[in-house]
Protein backbone atom coordinates (compact mmCIF):
# COMPACT_ATOMS: atom_id res chain seq x y z
CA UNK A 1 0.00 0.00 0.00
CA UNK A 2 3.09 2.02 0.74
CA UNK A 3 4.45 1.60 -2.81
CA UNK A 4 1.23 2.13 -4.04
CA UNK A 5 0.80 5.75 -2.70
CA UNK A 6 4.30 6.62 -4.03
CA UNK A 7 3.51 5.64 -7.23
CA UNK A 8 0.48 8.22 -7.66
CA UNK A 9 2.14 10.42 -5.72
CA UNK A 10 4.82 10.43 -8.23
CA UNK A 11 2.62 9.85 -11.15
CA UNK A 12 0.52 12.78 -10.00
CA UNK A 13 3.48 14.58 -9.86
CA UNK A 14 4.84 13.63 -13.41
CA UNK A 15 1.16 14.71 -15.13
CA UNK A 16 1.06 18.00 -13.13
CA UNK A 17 4.54 19.00 -14.28
CA UNK A 18 4.24 17.64 -17.61
CA UNK A 19 7.24 16.32 -17.55
CA UNK A 20 8.85 15.28 -21.16
CA UNK A 21 9.95 11.71 -20.51
CA UNK A 22 6.46 10.79 -19.69
CA UNK A 23 6.03 7.64 -21.53
CA UNK A 24 9.88 6.71 -20.01
CA UNK A 25 8.07 7.50 -16.41
CA UNK A 26 5.40 5.46 -17.24
CA UNK A 27 7.16 2.95 -18.36
CA UNK A 28 9.77 2.39 -15.39
CA UNK A 29 6.50 2.80 -13.20
CA UNK A 30 5.23 -0.64 -14.85
CA UNK A 31 8.50 -2.37 -15.10
CA UNK A 32 8.68 -1.58 -10.95
CA UNK A 33 4.96 -2.51 -10.27
CA UNK A 34 5.76 -6.06 -12.15
CA UNK A 35 8.98 -6.40 -10.35
CA UNK A 36 7.88 -5.72 -6.98
CA UNK A 37 4.32 -7.36 -7.34
CA UNK A 38 6.77 -10.89 -8.66
CA UNK A 39 8.93 -10.41 -5.49
CA UNK A 40 5.71 -11.23 -3.36
CA UNK A 41 5.39 -13.94 -5.16
CA UNK A 42 8.63 -15.60 -4.62
CA UNK A 43 10.02 -17.41 -1.32
CA UNK A 44 13.85 -18.32 -1.96
CA UNK A 45 15.78 -15.16 0.17
CA UNK A 46 18.42 -15.28 -2.91
CA UNK A 47 15.92 -14.59 -5.69
CA UNK A 48 13.74 -11.78 -3.89
CA UNK A 49 16.98 -10.60 -3.16
CA UNK A 50 18.20 -10.49 -6.73
CA UNK A 51 14.78 -9.07 -7.55
CA UNK A 52 14.81 -5.86 -5.04
CA UNK A 53 18.16 -5.37 -6.73
CA UNK A 54 16.67 -4.97 -10.04
CA UNK A 55 14.05 -2.82 -8.32
CA UNK A 56 16.91 -0.23 -7.09
CA UNK A 57 18.58 -0.46 -10.34
CA UNK A 58 15.18 0.45 -11.96
CA UNK A 59 14.45 2.95 -10.06
CA UNK A 60 17.70 4.85 -10.03
CA UNK A 61 17.60 4.67 -13.94
CA UNK A 62 14.15 5.75 -14.20
CA UNK A 63 15.86 8.86 -11.74
CA UNK A 64 18.41 9.60 -14.59
CA UNK A 65 16.17 8.84 -17.45
CA UNK A 66 12.91 10.19 -16.85
CA UNK A 67 12.86 12.24 -13.39
CA UNK A 68 14.80 12.43 -9.93
CA UNK A 69 11.31 12.34 -8.04
CA UNK A 70 11.59 8.68 -8.63
CA UNK A 71 13.94 8.60 -5.97
CA UNK A 72 11.68 8.55 -3.44
CA UNK A 73 10.66 4.77 -4.22
CA UNK A 74 14.09 4.22 -3.01
CA UNK A 75 13.98 4.17 1.16
CA UNK A 76 11.34 1.22 1.12
CA UNK A 77 12.75 -1.00 -1.67
CA UNK A 78 16.14 -0.62 0.68
CA UNK A 79 14.59 -1.46 3.58
CA UNK A 80 12.92 -4.83 1.98
CA UNK A 81 16.41 -5.33 1.07
CA UNK A 82 18.11 -4.79 4.27
CA UNK A 83 15.49 -7.09 6.17
CA UNK A 84 16.54 -10.42 4.48
CA UNK A 85 19.90 -10.22 5.90
CA UNK A 86 20.39 -8.24 9.15
CA UNK A 87 17.88 -8.47 12.21
CA UNK A 88 19.05 -4.99 13.29
CA UNK A 89 17.02 -2.19 12.95
CA UNK A 90 19.26 0.82 12.56
CA UNK A 91 21.54 -0.47 9.53
CA UNK A 92 18.46 -0.36 7.28
CA UNK A 93 17.35 2.85 8.56
CA UNK A 94 20.98 4.15 7.44
CA UNK A 95 20.94 2.70 4.46
CA UNK A 96 17.23 4.47 3.66
CA UNK A 97 17.80 7.83 4.70
CA UNK A 98 21.74 7.90 2.79
CA UNK A 99 20.70 9.16 -0.51
CA UNK A 100 19.52 12.48 0.56
CA UNK A 101 22.89 13.16 0.87
CA UNK A 102 23.40 12.66 -3.60
CA UNK A 103 20.12 14.29 -4.68
CA UNK A 104 18.87 17.63 -5.14
CA UNK A 105 18.76 19.95 -2.46
CA UNK A 106 15.11 21.16 -3.60
CA UNK A 107 13.91 17.17 -3.23
CA UNK A 108 15.52 16.53 0.09
CA UNK A 109 12.90 18.14 2.21
CA UNK A 110 10.22 15.92 0.16
CA UNK A 111 12.55 13.00 0.11
CA UNK A 112 13.06 12.96 4.17
CA UNK A 113 9.42 13.23 4.89
CA UNK A 114 9.07 9.98 2.68
CA UNK A 115 11.91 7.98 4.50
CA UNK A 116 10.54 8.82 7.72
CA UNK A 117 6.87 7.93 6.84
CA UNK A 118 7.90 4.86 4.98
CA UNK A 119 10.58 4.06 8.01
CA UNK A 120 7.32 4.29 10.21
CA UNK A 121 5.39 2.05 8.02
CA UNK A 122 7.81 -0.56 7.80
CA UNK A 123 9.07 -0.57 11.27
CA UNK A 124 5.18 -1.23 12.33
CA UNK A 125 4.60 -3.81 9.59
CA UNK A 126 7.66 -5.81 10.98
CA UNK A 127 6.42 -5.52 14.47
CA UNK A 128 3.02 -6.59 13.35
CA UNK A 129 4.58 -9.56 11.51
CA UNK A 130 6.71 -10.51 13.93
CA UNK A 131 3.64 -10.38 16.51
CA UNK A 132 1.49 -12.54 14.31
CA UNK A 133 4.04 -14.65 14.25
CA UNK A 134 4.75 -15.26 17.90
CA UNK A 135 1.07 -15.44 18.05
CA UNK A 136 1.23 -18.59 15.69
CA UNK A 137 3.72 -20.28 17.19
CA UNK A 138 2.05 -19.79 20.51
CA UNK A 139 -0.89 -21.41 18.87
CA UNK A 140 0.78 -24.06 17.35
CA UNK A 141 2.30 -24.67 20.84
CA UNK A 142 -0.88 -24.86 22.54
CA UNK A 143 -2.55 -26.86 19.97
CA UNK A 144 0.57 -29.82 20.14
CA UNK A 145 -0.01 -29.22 24.42
CA UNK A 146 -3.96 -29.65 23.71
CA UNK A 147 -3.43 -32.86 21.60
CA UNK A 148 -1.09 -34.56 24.03
CA UNK A 149 -3.09 -33.96 26.32
CA UNK A 150 -6.10 -35.07 24.85
CA UNK A 151 -3.86 -37.98 24.43
CA UNK A 152 -2.55 -38.67 27.77
CA UNK A 153 -6.36 -38.37 29.06
CA UNK A 154 -7.12 -41.19 26.34
CA UNK A 155 -4.24 -43.19 27.41
CA UNK A 156 -5.47 -42.88 31.26
CA UNK A 157 -8.84 -43.62 30.51
CA UNK A 158 -7.67 -46.86 28.96
CA UNK A 159 -5.71 -47.51 31.76
CA UNK A 160 -8.12 -46.83 34.38
CA UNK A 161 -10.94 -49.12 32.52
CA UNK A 162 -7.96 -51.45 32.49
CA UNK A 163 -7.33 -51.44 35.72
CA UNK A 164 -10.84 -51.02 36.68
CA UNK A 165 -11.34 -54.76 34.65
CA UNK A 166 -8.31 -56.54 36.01
CA UNK A 167 -9.29 -55.52 39.56
CA UNK A 168 -13.01 -57.07 38.61
CA UNK A 169 -10.69 -60.52 37.74
CA UNK A 170 -8.95 -60.38 40.36
CA UNK A 171 -11.66 -59.77 43.06
CA UNK A 172 -13.44 -62.37 41.00
CA UNK A 173 -10.92 -65.15 41.56
CA UNK A 174 -9.95 -64.06 44.98
CA UNK A 175 -14.03 -65.01 45.90
CA UNK A 176 -13.99 -68.27 43.74
CA UNK A 177 -11.22 -69.05 45.96
CA UNK A 178 -12.66 -68.14 48.84
CA UNK A 179 -15.62 -70.16 48.33
CA UNK A 180 -13.77 -73.02 46.98
CA UNK A 181 -11.64 -73.91 50.26
CA UNK A 182 -14.51 -72.57 52.73
CA UNK A 183 -17.66 -73.26 51.89
CA UNK A 184 -17.06 -76.28 49.28
CA UNK A 185 -14.55 -78.04 52.08
CA UNK A 186 -17.63 -77.67 53.99
CA UNK A 187 -20.14 -78.93 52.11
CA UNK A 188 -18.02 -81.38 50.50
CA UNK A 189 -17.40 -83.06 54.40
CA UNK A 190 -20.61 -82.27 55.34
CA UNK A 191 -22.16 -84.81 52.15
CA UNK A 192 -19.47 -87.25 53.43
CA UNK A 193 -21.16 -87.25 56.66
CA UNK A 194 -24.58 -87.14 56.38
CA UNK A 195 -23.47 -90.04 53.42
CA UNK A 196 -21.78 -92.41 56.39
CA UNK A 197 -25.35 -91.58 58.52
CA UNK A 198 -27.33 -92.83 55.95
CA UNK A 199 -25.58 -96.09 55.98
CA UNK A 200 -24.89 -96.48 59.90
CA UNK A 201 -28.66 -95.38 60.59
CA UNK A 202 -29.84 -99.44 60.40
CA UNK A 203 -26.34 -100.36 61.99
CA UNK A 204 -25.43 -98.05 64.58
CA UNK A 205 -28.15 -95.63 65.35
CA UNK A 206 -26.06 -93.56 67.79
CA UNK A 207 -23.01 -93.44 65.72
CA UNK A 208 -25.36 -92.37 62.74
CA UNK A 209 -26.63 -89.50 64.94
CA UNK A 210 -23.18 -88.40 65.78
CA UNK A 211 -22.58 -88.32 61.93
CA UNK A 212 -25.52 -86.08 61.52
CA UNK A 213 -24.49 -83.65 63.99
CA UNK A 214 -21.32 -83.30 62.55
CA UNK A 215 -22.65 -82.52 58.80
CA UNK A 216 -25.33 -79.98 60.54
CA UNK A 217 -22.13 -78.28 62.25
CA UNK A 218 -20.11 -78.30 59.18
CA UNK A 219 -22.82 -77.08 57.74
CA UNK A 220 -22.86 -74.26 59.96
CA UNK A 221 -19.65 -73.40 59.60
CA UNK A 222 -20.33 -73.11 55.90
CA UNK A 223 -22.80 -70.92 56.35
CA UNK A 224 -21.00 -68.73 58.67
CA UNK A 225 -18.08 -68.21 55.97
CA UNK A 226 -20.42 -67.19 53.55
CA UNK A 227 -21.54 -64.65 55.55
CA UNK A 228 -18.70 -63.17 56.43
CA UNK A 229 -17.62 -63.68 52.81
CA UNK A 230 -20.62 -61.09 51.54
CA UNK A 231 -19.96 -59.07 54.62
CA UNK A 232 -16.14 -58.34 53.85
CA UNK A 233 -17.37 -57.91 50.05
CA UNK A 234 -20.04 -55.65 51.28
CA UNK A 235 -18.16 -51.84 51.97
CA UNK A 236 -19.56 -49.91 55.11
CA UNK A 237 -21.82 -46.98 54.36
CA UNK A 238 -19.20 -43.99 56.29
CA UNK A 239 -16.42 -46.00 53.36
CA UNK A 240 -19.09 -45.45 50.51
CA UNK A 241 -19.75 -42.08 51.86
CA UNK A 242 -16.19 -40.56 51.96
CA UNK A 243 -15.24 -42.44 48.99
CA UNK A 244 -17.71 -41.27 47.06
CA UNK A 245 -16.98 -37.38 48.23
CA UNK A 246 -13.27 -37.60 47.36
CA UNK A 247 -14.44 -39.05 44.10
CA UNK A 248 -16.60 -35.76 43.48
CA UNK A 249 -13.99 -33.75 44.74
CA UNK A 250 -11.26 -35.22 42.06
CA UNK A 251 -13.64 -35.08 39.20
CA UNK A 252 -13.74 -31.07 40.12
CA UNK A 253 -10.41 -30.93 40.09
CA UNK A 254 -9.88 -33.14 36.98
CA UNK A 255 -12.07 -30.17 35.32
CA UNK A 256 -10.89 -26.98 36.81
CA UNK A 257 -7.82 -25.54 37.45
CA UNK A 258 -8.16 -25.12 41.04
CA UNK A 259 -6.29 -27.39 43.80
CA UNK A 260 -9.22 -28.65 45.80
CA UNK A 261 -8.30 -30.24 49.23
CA UNK A 262 -10.45 -33.30 51.36
CA UNK A 263 -9.82 -33.29 55.25
CA UNK A 264 -12.08 -35.59 57.60
CA UNK A 265 -11.51 -36.07 61.34
CA UNK A 266 -13.91 -37.84 63.73
CA UNK A 267 -15.64 -41.09 63.94
CA UNK A 268 -17.36 -40.62 60.54
CA UNK A 269 -19.10 -44.47 61.02
CA UNK A 270 -21.40 -41.94 63.27
CA UNK A 271 -22.46 -40.64 59.50
CA UNK A 272 -25.90 -42.44 57.89
CA UNK A 273 -26.51 -42.78 54.19
CA UNK A 274 -29.08 -40.32 54.63
CA UNK A 275 -26.50 -37.62 55.59
CA UNK A 276 -23.31 -38.41 53.54
CA UNK A 277 -26.25 -37.70 50.03
CA UNK A 278 -27.10 -34.26 51.32
CA UNK A 279 -23.33 -33.66 52.39
CA UNK A 280 -22.17 -34.95 48.88
CA UNK A 281 -25.20 -32.82 47.00
CA UNK A 282 -24.19 -29.41 49.66
CA UNK A 283 -20.80 -30.08 48.88
CA UNK A 284 -21.33 -30.33 44.79
CA UNK A 285 -23.46 -27.51 44.55
CA UNK A 286 -20.93 -25.30 46.90
CA UNK A 287 -18.08 -26.27 44.57
CA UNK A 288 -20.13 -25.21 41.69
CA UNK A 289 -20.80 -22.00 43.00
CA UNK A 290 -17.08 -21.45 43.34
CA UNK A 291 -16.60 -21.54 39.79
CA UNK A 292 -19.26 -19.18 39.37
CA UNK A 293 -18.63 -16.15 42.23
CA UNK A 294 -15.10 -17.05 43.35
CA UNK A 295 -12.95 -17.28 39.50
CA UNK A 296 -10.25 -15.00 41.60
CA UNK A 297 -9.54 -18.16 44.03
CA UNK A 298 -6.85 -20.68 43.26
CA UNK A 299 -7.57 -23.20 46.42
CA UNK A 300 -10.46 -25.39 47.83
CA UNK A 301 -10.92 -26.81 51.29
CA UNK A 302 -13.44 -29.46 51.90
CA UNK A 303 -13.67 -30.17 55.42
CA UNK A 304 -15.23 -32.69 56.98
CA UNK A 305 -15.41 -32.92 61.05
CA UNK A 306 -17.83 -35.59 63.18
CA UNK A 307 -18.31 -33.84 66.91
CA UNK A 308 -20.49 -35.22 69.25
CA UNK A 309 -23.65 -34.20 68.45
CA UNK A 310 -23.49 -33.13 64.83
CA UNK A 311 -21.17 -33.24 61.76
CA UNK A 312 -19.91 -30.19 60.26
CA UNK A 313 -19.09 -29.85 56.33
CA UNK A 314 -17.30 -27.03 55.18
CA UNK A 315 -16.47 -25.93 51.72
CA UNK A 316 -14.01 -22.84 51.96
CA UNK A 317 -12.38 -21.33 49.29
CA UNK A 318 -8.99 -18.26 49.71
CA UNK A 319 -11.13 -16.14 46.72
CA UNK A 320 -11.57 -12.21 47.88
CA UNK A 321 -15.01 -13.06 49.26
CA UNK A 322 -17.89 -11.25 49.64
CA UNK A 323 -19.91 -9.07 52.32
CA UNK A 324 -22.93 -8.85 50.54
CA UNK A 325 -24.97 -11.27 48.42
CA UNK A 326 -28.23 -12.99 47.44
CA UNK A 327 -28.76 -16.17 48.16
CA UNK A 328 -29.64 -18.37 44.91
CA UNK A 329 -31.36 -21.33 43.96
CA UNK A 330 -28.51 -23.39 44.83
CA UNK A 331 -27.94 -22.18 48.50
CA UNK A 332 -31.66 -22.56 48.95
CA UNK A 333 -31.58 -26.06 47.32
CA UNK A 334 -28.87 -26.47 50.21
CA UNK A 335 -30.62 -24.59 53.05
CA UNK A 336 -34.13 -27.07 52.20
CA UNK A 337 -31.94 -30.52 52.10
CA UNK A 338 -30.16 -29.82 55.35
CA UNK A 339 -33.01 -28.75 57.16
CA UNK A 340 -34.87 -31.68 56.17
CA UNK A 341 -32.62 -33.20 58.51
CA UNK A 342 -32.87 -31.24 61.02
CA UNK A 343 -29.65 -29.17 60.02
CA UNK A 344 -28.67 -25.51 58.82
CA UNK A 345 -26.50 -24.27 56.32
CA UNK A 346 -24.10 -21.13 57.41
CA UNK A 347 -22.76 -19.03 54.28
CA UNK A 348 -19.83 -16.90 54.68
CA UNK A 349 -18.25 -14.22 52.54
CA UNK A 350 -15.97 -12.18 54.60
CA UNK A 351 -13.04 -13.91 54.69
CA UNK A 352 -13.07 -15.86 51.00
CA UNK A 353 -16.40 -17.20 50.39
CA UNK A 354 -17.39 -20.54 52.55
CA UNK A 355 -20.58 -22.97 53.18
CA UNK A 356 -21.19 -24.99 56.14
CA UNK A 357 -23.25 -27.63 56.58
CA UNK A 358 -24.34 -28.85 60.23
CA UNK A 359 -26.27 -31.87 60.12
CA UNK A 360 -27.40 -33.22 64.26
CA UNK A 361 -26.34 -37.17 64.53
CA UNK A 362 -29.21 -37.88 65.91
CA UNK A 363 -31.23 -38.57 63.05
CA UNK A 364 -28.35 -41.49 62.73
Amino acid sequence: MSKLILIFFIMLTFLYAAAPNLAWGILFLLLYISLNITIHLLKQRYIVSLFLLVSVTITLIACVQANPIFILLMPLSILELCQLWTKKTIIPIVFAISPVFYIQQELQAVFLLVAIYTITIFTFEKYNEQKHVKNEQQLDWMRNTNQKLIKQIHENDTYLKQSAYMFRLEERNRISQQIHDDVGHAITGALIQMEASKRMLHVDKEKAEELLQNAIGITQEGIEHIRLTLKNMKPSTEQVGINRLKLIIDEFTAKHDKQTILTYDGDIDQVNAFQWEVIQKNTTEALTNTMKYAENSTQIAVNVIVLNKLVKVEVKDNGAGAERFEKGLGIIGMEERSASMGGQVIVDGTNGFSVTTLLPLQSN
